[in-house]
């Protein structure tokens, strides 16, 4: 990272931690053997990857068996979804999901929307909740799958999870939860929630890119996704990455050991950030006032454009995100701030500042010191802004 450098996109990816890093180098150089061979070079990696198991479950309060690695988030969401779907269409096609979901879960219920299922989208409220109730009203004698996030990736707002999981335990309905930005961050535990399926990502909890895992409640009906060499119990092939997967366990288990202090700490400096922006004129917060992520903190800054916001910002020497960082390329406003109601133009003023175990709270003040100005500068420029005094 550059020097002087601000890191405030945690929730885009987060650095490795220096426990995740030393758990991971081993098993790239002299353990480097295949877990699924048979000599004694393999036997390493494989002890390996049953301790991981371990400790990945028993941070959501799981069973080692419910647990199989994957590539990442991506990846554990579309095989949640496919697997499930079709595992369970003998019950019926039809899906139920929120407007507000990550393009992973999206993409892959637009893919099988088009195979034959019948997918309701739900909206959101202003704050970017889902209703329970708006499940349960949802709810058909031919659900088979309802697919609910735990923390939303761009306003982080927090999800009734627990809620909605107890409806679709209720009626039978297999239950999904991507909990690719709540994990590490907040408690998440799969008994308490009443999910079926969890996705999860290690590197957005200070662990490395390319690795993940998805739980699978023991019984759910799962069709496979990638068929091969027959690894993670004929479930899921693909050589195991061991290195990686030894780091998201280090990851992981550091992450939930300091949760609650980190918890309490991210959240005053994310309150403070809130605080301070929102003393600029036409700028408001978006998600949830209270129930949302400790470290994120999303508005709309109105009349200028977010990815003008974001490159002066770079050029301060911040770094920040004008929404998810899966969907730069896109022109589109946010799908996330146009169904909690925003306008196009206010979507396309989005800024999301999120904040993470490295930050400080001088982190907070070169922010608070770097954004006005530039929102001024910008503000200047535009014809609308102009109009509008």
């Amino acid at each position: 990272m550059k020097k002087n450098y601000v890191y405030a996109d945690n929730a885009a990816t987060t650095p490795m931690s220096e426990a995740a890093v030393k758990a991971m180098l081993p098993w790239l150089t002299e353990e480097f053997g295949n877990p699924s061979s048979m000599y004694s070079l393999a036997a390493k990696p494989q002890t390996a990857l049953a301790t991981a198991r371990e400790a990945v479950a028993a941070v959501i309060g799981a069973d080692p068996a419910e647990i199989f690695f994957t590539s990442g988030g991506t990846e554990s969401d579309n095989w949640a979804l496919r697997g499930a779907a079709y595992g369970a269409e003998k019950k019926g096609r039809h899906i139920i999901t929120s407007a507000i979901e990550h393009h992973a879960v999206l993409e892959p219920l637009e893919q099988l929307e088009r195979e034959g299922f019948e997918l309701t989208v739900l909206k959101p409220d202003a704050f970017g909740r889902i209703d329970p109730e708006a499940v349960r009203a949802a709810i058909r004698p031919d659900t088979c799958l309802c697919s609910i996030m735990t923390a939303n990736n761009e306003v982080g707002t927090i999800q009734p999870i627990a809620e909605i999981g107890a409806i679709c335990r209720e009626f039978g309905v297999t239950f999904h939860t991507d909990a690719v930005q709540a994990m590490g961050h907040i408690p998440v535990d799969v008994e308490d929630m009443q999910v079926d399926l969890l996705s999860a990502s290690a590197h957005k909890f200070n662990g490395p890119k390319g690795v993940g895992f998805l739980y699978v409640r023991r019984g759910t009906r799962l069709k496979n996704l990638i068929h091969g060499g027959g690894q993670e119990k004929r479930r899921r092939s693909g050589t195991e990455n061991v290195g990686g997967i030894m780091a998201m366990a280090t990851a992981l288990t550091e992450a939930v050991a300091n949760m609650r202090e980190e918890y309490i700490r991210l959240s005053a400096m994310r309150d403070r950030l809130i605080a301070g922006v929102l003393q600029m004129p036409e700028t408001v917060l978006t998600g949830h006032p209270t129930e949302r992520l400790p470290g994120i903190a999303s508005f709309s800054i109105r009349y200028i454009e977010g990815e003008s916001i974001i490159l002066s910002l770079d050029i301060a020497g911040i770094a920040a995100s004008s929404g998810s960082a899966c969907s730069t390329a896109s022109l589109d406003p946010s799908h996330v701030l146009t169904s909690m109601g925003l306008s196009h133009e206010e979507a396309h003023g989005s800024l999301r500042l999120s904040l993470g175990r490295y930050n400080t709270e001088e982190d907070v003040d070169r922010i608070l010191q770097a954004l006005p100005p530039i929102v001024e500068k910008l503000r200047a420029m535009s014809p609308v802004w102009k109009s509008k005094k």
